[in-house]
C-alpha cells in the first residue's frame, strides 16, 4: 500500500507547542483538587483517633536495612534513566543527537514540574517541548517525540498491569474470562469475515468507529499531530526492541523500588501482590489527585492495597513513606537543582548559581552515571548510531 502523503502545516502550525488543556478545564480541575483537600483534610479531622500511630511508623522506618534502601534509589534512579533514554533514543531516531546529562535534565526537570506545581503536567508538557526545541529539534520532531513517548510508556503500563493480573490466583480467572470472551468474539468476527459480504460491512464499521473515536475534539488534535509525526520518526525494528526495552523498565523498576521498600522494613509480599499495589496507587492519584504528584491519594491507597494483600498496616506505612520519599520527593529535589542548572538560577548572585550549577550537575552526572551501569537491554551499537535524518 502506498504511503499517504500529506500537505505541509502552515508555518504558525510549526512553531506551536503539544497541545495542552484549555484552561477551563485546568480551573475546574484546580477546583477539584481543593474539593477533594477539603474532603480529606475534614475526615482526618473526624477520624484521627483511628489513624495509624505515625511514632511506630517513623520507628519501622527508621530500622529498614540499609541494603535493600540502596535498591529504592537505585530503581528511582533506574525508572528516570530509561524515560531519558526513551526519549533520546526517541530524538535520535529524529536525527537529532543530543548528550545524555541534557536529557537527564530535561527529563529531571519536566517532572519536577508536572508533579509540584497546579496544572503540572500541562505547563511540564510545554516546557520540555521548549527544552528539545533549544536542543535543536523541530517542533514537528519535538512534538512526535513528546506523544510517542507518552504512548509507548502507557503500552507498557498497561501491559505490566495485565501481566500482573494474571499473575496473581485471585484476579487471574476473572481476567482470563475477559479475555477469553475477547478472543471468542475476534475469532467469531474472522470466521464472518471471510463472507465478503460480512467482511465489507464490518470494515465500513471500523472505519466509522474509528473515524468517530479521532474526530473527538479531545482526541484529534494528539492523533492529527502523531499522524504528522510519522514523517520524521520511523523507527526501526531494532529501535522498537529499544524503545519497548525502555518504557518496561520504567515501570520496572519504579515497581521494583517499591519491593525494595517493602522488603526494608520486613514486609514478605508476593511481587505480584507488590505491583497490584503499585498500579492501584497509580489509579487512585490519577482519579482523585489531593495534591500536584497524587500525594495523598497515593500514599493512602498505596499503604491501603498492601494492607489488603496481608501486610501489617505500621510497616506498610512505613514501606510507602520510605519509597515515596525517595522515589517522590528525592526525584523532586533532583529535578529542580535540573531546572537550576538548565536556567541558572532565578535572582541568585554569579557565587549561588555556579555553586548551584556545579552542585546540580554533579548530581546529575551521579544519576547518569548510575543509569548507565543498569541493564537496559539497548541494542549493541545503539548508542553511537548515526542519526538516519541528519
Amino acid at each position: 500500500m502506498g504511503e499517504v502523503v500529506t500537505a505541509p502545516a502552515p508555518r504558525e502550525r510549526e512553531e506551536s507547542a503539544p497541545v495542552a488543556p484549555e484552561p477551563s478545564s485546568r480551573r475546574r480541575g484546580m477546583w477539584v483538587q481543593l474539593g477533594v483537600l477539603a474532603a480529606t483534610v475534614g475526615a482526618l479531622a473526624a477520624f484521627h483517633d483511628r489513624l495509624p500511630d505515625f511514632g511506630a511508623m517513623w520507628d519501622a522506618a527508621r530500622r529498614a536495612e540499609p541494603g535493600w534502601l540502596a535498591v529504592v534509589v537505585l530503581g528511582a534512579a533506574g525508572s528516570m534513566g530509561a524515560f531519558a533514554r526513551l526519549q533520546r533514543r526517541l530524538l535520535r531516531i529524529g536525527g537529532l543527537r543530543i548528550s545524555l546529562r541534557r536529557v537527564f535534565a530535561v527529563t529531571y526537570a519536566g517532572n519536577a514540574l508536572s508533579t509540584t506545581l497546579p496544572a503540572g503536567p500541562a505547563l511540564s508538557v510545554v516546557y520540555t517541548f521548549r527544552q528539545f526545541r533549544r536542543s535543536g529539534a523541530s517542533a514537528r520532531l519535538a512534538t512526535a517525540v513528546i506523544l510517542l513517548g507518552g504512548v509507548i510508556t502507557t503500552t507498557a503500563y498497561t501491559a505490566i498491569g495485565l501481566a500482573a493480573l494474571l499473575a496473581d490466583p485471585r484476579a487471574r480467572t476473572p481476567v482470563l474470562l475477559v479475555l477469553g470472551a475477547a478472543a471468542a468474539l475476534a475469532g467469531a468476527a474472522a470466521v464472518a469475515a471471510l463472507r465478503p459480504g460480512v467482511r465489507a460491512r464490518l470494515a465500513a464499521f471500523g472505519r466509522r468507529a474509528v473515524r468517530r473515536v479521532l474526530g473527538h475534539r479531545r482526541i484529534a488534535p494528539y492523533a492529527e499531530r502523531l499522524w504528522e509525526g510519522r514523517r520524521v520518526l520511523r523507527p526501526s525494528r531494532r529501535d522498537w526492541a529499544a524503545l519497548v526495552a525502555l518504557a518496561l523498565a520504567n515501570w520496572v523498576f519504579d515497581i521494583a523500588a517499591l519491593h525494595a521498600a517493602v522488603l526494608a522494613v520486613g514486609v514478605d509480599l508476593a511481587p505480584q501482590a507488590v505491583v497490584l499495589a503499585y498500579f492501584a496507587a497509580q489509579a487512585a492519584g490519577s482519579v482523585l489527585p489531593v495534591l500536584p504528584g497524587g500525594l495523598g491519594a497515593i500514599e493512602g491507597s498505596m499503604a491501603g492495597a498492601l494492607v489488603a494483600f496481608g501486610a501489617a498496616l505500621i510497616p506498610a506505612g512505613a514501606a510507602v513513606g520510605l519509597y515515596r520519599l525517595v522515589s517522590y520527593w528525592g526525584v523532586v529535589a533532583v529535578g529542580w537543582l535540573a531546572w537550576l542548572v538548565l536556567h541558572g538560577g532565578p535572582r541568585l548572585s554569579e557565587g549561588a548559581r555556579q555553586w548551584l550549577a556545579a552542585f546540580g550537575e554533579g548530581l546529575l552526572q551521579v544519576c547518569s552515571s548510575v543509569a548507565l551501569l543498569l541493564p537496559y537491554a539497548v541494542p549493541p551499537g545503539a548508542r553511537g548510531a548515526e542519526p538516519r535524518n541528519g
